[in-house]
């Protein structure tokens, strides 16, 4: 079949074809969302280990794939908001009928089998590739739809690809800026666009002429709609991946099952044609689901008052309680995929609709009164329904918490006139964290949120849940350079992603943090860290002792790793705080080597007591060793100097009683 030509020949040819994009990016991020939310989560489930670790990267890919989606319905959208339309934020409910998109387009809502990742890749396959579709994704009768050049009304246009899609889009936008000129063309207001300025994710950007309008689009494509030199991280490769891994664990274990048994299409209402529909109908999926699409539409609601015509200081807010209440969503089914649609079939899952409502309805601008009444109506709902699971308790903490921010930032500012622009100029908060009850969000939405423990940082992961000790940290900097995919330099707020890399080389980086700041415990049935067999004390040169051991050190918890000051000049003693630096202090990392004599027995626990105003008194197995490994000394009982005046380094020769020294 001949590829279908794609018509552009005014704005509303141009403004139509955007819509559809609009919807596309929108429909997509849903499906995929609603397989990987399906997927079950570790050993608990019964999967090994093997298998629990494939499901939770599979699940982090899938959701890294959706957030690229949220990107590409941002960047349509500025797109139709920089030729002078408005942002698009409705779609139409799942399953969408046959005949809204090409007869290729099958969207629905289907949990994480073979079939759905073979519908994925056949959806994010590039211009040029042909693979078959997933199976039961077919349509039941081709058909066509098309436009032609003496057509005054714009209708919805046949496209092969997504990509195809994408080429007409921009073979439109350059046609039309030459034509009309780039200034007629992109008549709408720049500064009414969520941009990079508000809230970073990966490609997002302003649409200010047709070059910015041009690279807003190859953004969308080179992330994965139809890109041509098929890069390993587009979509269609991402993809890919999952489809092979999946097809070799279940040659290696025919029952393996990734998924839990959510049920297709699943609907809030009764439906009058159930054919391809699963309604939820058992009371506590029923309210579950009611709050998660009563969430899902508030957050549409958010975005649209943030492309509307207030400052940019209320539009980094607006995106920020959006973003907020995405991420609510994923707990919300976490509890909704584990209980049953109906109580004749406890065999199986309910799952989110992604309802929407006939109309998204964006309070008018200064008309913040609106979000925080609504926000503080689903608090309540939320508050209904606690009984069910105690993550529901803090979904009501949560959002009336947001309703109080909300409240509280002043969004009823209106940018308007000559003040305005002044106004939209001013830097917008990218980048602030954001509190929602014991959890801060960062606004990258690709770095999960932390919760402070006794001023430690915490973060859950899924295969493991990571700790930083920042009152610990000697910025000896293992953790950056081995695994900056889980430790993100330069942001502000949350930086940690425990799922960056999997979780054997993440426990191997926090292995190799010398002063312990990095701990973890697993979830995944595999061990925590345990004591080493060998206790050991490293000297660094010009620093600290670097303590490898079953450590019992007076007054804190047991730890297997810990930095000591041996410089004196530490404001947080015993422990070091890299005032060694500032002190300039200097002491040799290789001292000679003295009794070596081979110890009985080489762990156990190393009692350490810090002796008032006197050196760190050491009990137990101990090899210290220099900082290129070589063994100084095996000592069963020995006295650290710390003062830093020790002509014997590292043991104490008394001069802590002659220069002074106080700790």
């Amino acid at each position: 079949m001949a590829e279908p030509h794609i018509v552009v020949q005014d704005r509303e040819e141009l403004a139509e074809l955007l819509t559809e994009a609009v919807e596309v990016e929108h429909n997509l991020m849903c499906c995929y969302l609603f397989a990987a939310w399906s997927l079950k989560s570790g050993v608990g489930e019964g999967l090994t280990e093997a298998q629990a670790e494939a499901v939770a990267r599979w699940r982090r890919e899938i959701v890294h794939v959706a957030i690229d989606e949220m990107t590409h319905f941002a960047l349509a959208n500025n797109l139709l908001v920089a030729i002078g339309g408005q942002p698009h934020l409705g779609r139409p409910n799942f399953p969408v009928s046959a005949g809204y998109h090409p007869a290729g387009v099958v969207v629905e809502l289907r949990r994480f089998e073979a079939s759905t990742i073979d519908h994925f890749v056949y959806l994010e396959r590039p211009e040029g590739v042909e693979v078959p579709d997933g199976a039961g994704y077919s349509q039941p009768s081709e058909y066509r739809r098309g436009t032609h050049a003496e057509m005054l009304m714009p209708t919805a246009q046949d496209y092969a690809t997504v990509g195809h899609l994408y080429r007409g889009i921009r073979a439109g936008l350059e046609h039309l800026a030459s034509e009309l000129g780039e200034a007629v063309l992109f008549a709408g207001d720049a500064e009414r666009q969520i941009d990079e300025r508000v809230v970073q994710l990966d490609g997002l950007i302003g649409v200010r002429d047709l070059a910015s309008a041009l690279r807003a689009i190859d953004n969308i494509v080179e992330q994965g709609e139809g890109n041509a030199e098929d890069t390993e991280g587009s979509h269609y490769r991402r993809f890919c991946r999952i489809r092979d891994e999946l097809a070799a664990l279940r040659s290696e274990d025919p029952s393996f099952e990734p998924a839990r048994p959510v049920v297709a299409n699943p609907v809030q209402r009764r439906p009058p044609s159930p054919q391809g529909k699963t309604w939820v109908g058992e009371p506590s999926a029923a309210g579950v689901l009611d709050l998660c699409n009563a969430a899902y539409n508030h957050m549409l609601r958010m975005l649209g008052s943030a492309w509307g015509p207030v400052p940019a200081r209320v539009r980094g807010v607006l995106v920020d309680e959006a973003i907020g209440l995405m991420q609510l969503l994923v707990p919300l089914n976490e509890v909704l995929t584990r209980l049953p649609p109906a109580s004749d079939t406890p065999e199986r899952s309910a799952g989110m609709s992604f309802a929407v409502t006939r109309e998204i309805r964006v309070p008018a601008a200064g008309s913040a009164a609106v979000l925080v009444e609504r926000t503080r109506w689903l608090a309540t709902g939320a508050g209904r329904l606690a009984a069910i699971d105690p993550m529901l308790a803090r979904a009501a903490s949560a959002l009336s918490e947001m309703a109080e921010r909300l409240e509280g930032a002043g969004l009823n500012a209106v940018a308007s006139g000559a003040g305005a622009a002044v106004v939209a100029q001013a830097p917008a908060p990218a980048g602030a964290p954001r509190v929602v009850g014991e959890l801060e969000y960062s606004a990258d939405p690709t770095i999960p949120p932390r919760r402070m423990e006794d001023g430690v940082e915490v973060v859950e992961g899924d295969a493991l849940t990571l700790r930083f000790d920042g009152k610990r940290c000697i910025h000896a900097r293992f953790c950056v350079l081995g695994a900056p995919e889980v430790f993100v330099g330069n942001v502000q707020g949350p930086w940690l992603r425990p799922d960056g890399v999997d979780a054997e080389a993440l426990a191997a980086i926090a292995h190799r943090c010398p002063s312990g700041a990095i701990t973890y415990r697993r979830k995944d049935g595999r061990p925590d860290e345990s004591a080493p067999s060998v206790n050991t004390v490293s000297i660094r040169e010009n620093g600290p002792y670097a303590v490898h051991a079953d450590l019992d050190l007076e007054g804190e918890p047991r730890r297997f790793r810990a930095t000591l000051c041996r410089c004196g000049a530490s404001k947080k003693k015993p422990f070091c705080d890299g005032s060694h630096v500032e002190a300039g202090f200097v002491a040799s990392g290789e001292p000679p080597t003295g009794d070596v004599t081979p110890l009985e027995v080489r762990n156990g626990t190393l009692v350490v007591r810090p002796a008032k105003d006197g050196p760190l008194m050491v009990t137990g197995n101990a090899e210290i060793l220099a900082g290129t490994g070589r063994t100084v000394a095996k000592k069963v009982k020995c006295a650290l100097c710390r003062c830093g005046g020790s002509g014997n380094k590292p043991f104490c020769d008394g001069s802590h009683r002659t220069n002074g020294f106080r700790s």
